[in-house]
């Protein structure tokens, strides 16, 4: 098979480690398809790293990286995200970046498929490319994307969406998923497998359970607040929409209508987010057991709230306590 050419689209204030993340892996397969295939074998990608200007830019945290100039011809074109620090900064339009953004959308347009890591996809969606198209971010940001651009199909669950030659990936270390998602269509299953074994990098296909509701970007509003509060108060009682909404003095269905239009959520939905949220804190910490965990956010029946919670979550509540339970610091192996 031909060489994949490779192109990552630098600019200052970029996140440097999806930039060398995707790098070095795609650097691996290489080394690994060539250990494989022999030492006349072509690699299996050339990455280069371009910026508009070419030279130097300054990722985020003050790290230079050295970049070439910027060509539009390639078999990808990948965007990384810039720095979630600041978070109006990540999710406002980008105008300090407005001419990356022309090239994005030139460089497709001219036929080259495109892909972003984390936040890169807001610059993505300002180029026109999300628009139609089911997409992904950092979970943290879907929100957000999802407000800004309303033509897009935002799953805020999925690690790595390709549609149509327009892959995003999930948050950060997705570069990863994005770096393997690439190896796999490239080399052999056998080359793929060993790469994934030696980087230990296994498939992750979904984010859901790396959520958390207290990180995530609170819609404004002053009904809603008291509605959530109200609610917060009531967490584990049975939902009752009428007592809900006699207690606003409204009517259920404007209760809906004025929730839906501030937070593009149902009372229902919001309860069922913080009460798998509650027994995400739950499952992590102390020993509970799933049935104990279920009666306390307010379920009777283990199997129905189990469902619930692997809808929003991802995993079963087990999986979950498998994964995140912390019984303090990790045991250090000495010899």
């Amino acid at each position: 098979m031909a060489t994949r050419k490779i192109n990552v689209l630098a600019y200052d204030g970029c996140m440097g480690m999806e930039i060398f993340g995707l790098c070095d892996t795609l650097l691996l397969a290489n080394r690994v398809a060539r250990a494989m295939r022999g030492p006349a074998a072509e690699p299996l990608f050339d990455v280069r790293v371009s910026s508009l200007a070419g030279g130097n830019v300054v990722a985020a945290g003050g790290l230079t990286i050295g970049t070439r100039k910027f060509r539009p011809s390639s078999d990808l074109l990948v965007v990384p995200g810039r720095d979630i620090g600041d978070r109006d900064g990540c999710t406002a339009p980008q105008q300090q970046l407005a001419r990356e953004v022309a090239a994005i959308g030139r460089a497709f347009a001219r036929g080259a498929p495109v892909a972003s890591m984390c936040v890169g996809a807001f610059l993505l969606a300002e180029a026109g490319l999300l628009d139609g198209r089911r997409a992904t971010t950092s979970w943290m940001f879907a929100g957000d994307l999802a407000r800004r651009f309303p033509l897009v199909r935002v799953d805020p669950s999925a690690m790595l969406i390709d549609d149509g030659g327009v892959t995003t990936t999930g948050s950060f270390t997705a570069t990863f998923d994005l770096a393997m998602h690439l190896v796999r269509h490239a080399a052999t299953p056998k080359e793929a497998r060993a790469v994934a074994r030696m980087a230990l990098l296994d498939r992750r296909p979904s984010q859901a359970a790396y959520a958390d509701s207290d990180m995530l970007a609170k819609p404004s509003g002053r009904f809603a607040d008291q509605v959530h509060s109200w609610l917060d108060a009531r967490l584990a009682a049975p939902f009752d929409l009428a007592a809900l909404a006699a207690a606003f003095h409204v009517s259920g269905r404007t209760m809906l209508r004025r929730l839906q239009a501030q937070t593009g959520q149902t009372p229902l939905g919001y309860l069922q987010a913080e009460r798998v949220n509650l027994a995400k804190r739950l499952l992590e910490t102390g020993q509970r057991s799933v049935a104990q965990v279920t009666e306390q956010v307010g379920y009777l029946d283990v199997a129905t709230f189990s469902r619930l919670f692997k809808r929003l979550a991802g995993q079963s509540p087990a999986q979950y306590r498998r994964s995140f339970h912390t019984r303090g610091p990790e045991a250090v192996v000495s010899s």
